[in-house]
């Protein structure tokens, strides 16, 4: 193989550089962003948690007013149920700006409102979906991740800084290999590979009667070319029916 994509196990190194010492090492570009996230999210719980402990005026006892509700309703939702707003849709500081819609703009719009620290997490996240951009040139990404690892605003929050030492520059190439593959060639996670073993899995464990290695073998060729059929007549363009004219009635 020319290439082979592993997850960021240590592991896996030193069996490559023993079996096919000649392949390229491409990290999973899925699970490096994963981890990435999970530093964002870490520092988003941060700031959403001193929002919450912000207080606002003392409510009064009893019944509140109409001029009292009238004056809660110009103020706004409180700290807490800013804070709630914030954490029940948290997921919209690393969603790609192509999948979401316009009901979820409104809500990032509203999160930032009540929130401006976020800006600078959305900041950080849109700055790593660029690093692995599939159309671009090794020494274009390089130049990318030099920015980022020396930004100040992002090296001043501990959260982010330690998603910042994910990326040195030693393992970022190893997350950038791809690029060295011809732009139709560029695979970045192995995913794929990861759902059909354990789709092999779930038939192997309902289909005990599996002890010889020729049998094995003629089950995953037979299944994968099954999967493989039912993707190309999915992906095949719908041929138009011929229009079928009604019969006239005789007068």
């Amino acid at each position: 193989p020319q290439v082979v994509v592993t997850d960021g196990s240590n592991l896996y190194p030193a069996v490559l550089a023993e079996l096919w010492p000649v392949a390229r090492h491409q990290l999973c570009v899925f699970h490096v962003i994963k981890d990435i996230n999970g530093c964002v999210f870490d520092a988003l719980r941060q700031l959403r948690r001193k929002l919450a402990r912000q207080r606002g005026r003392k409510r009064r006892r009893g019944r509140p007013s109409k001029a009292q509700r009238r004056a809660q309703a110009r103020r706004g939702q409180t700290k807490k149920a800013q804070a709630y707003f914030i954490w029940k849709h948290r997921h919209l500081i690393v969603t790609r700006p192509e999948h979401m819609n316009g009901r979820e703009r409104c809500w990032l719009s509203r999160m930032f409102d009540y929130l401006p620290e976020l800006r600078r997490l959305r900041r950080f996240v849109l700055q790593v979906y660029r690093l692995f951009a599939p159309k671009q040139s090794p020494h274009q990404a390089r130049c990318r991740r030099t920015a980022l690892v020396k930004n100040p605003a992002f090296l001043a929050d501990p959260d982010l800084a330690k998603a910042l030492a994910m990326l040195g520059a030693e393992k970022f190439d190893k997350m950038i290999a791809y690029l060295h593959s011809p732009p139709a060639k560029r695979v970045r996670t192995n995913n794929h590979v990861e759902r059909t073993n354990r789709r092999l899995r779930y038939f192997e464990k309902v289909r005990y009667k599996w002890r010889r290695r020729r049998t094995i073998v003629r089950f995953i060729v037979l299944a994968i070319d099954r999967w493989h059929q039912r993707r190309m007549t999915a992906s095949r363009p719908k041929r138009a029916s011929p229009t079928t004219h009604p019969t006239p009635l005789a007068a």
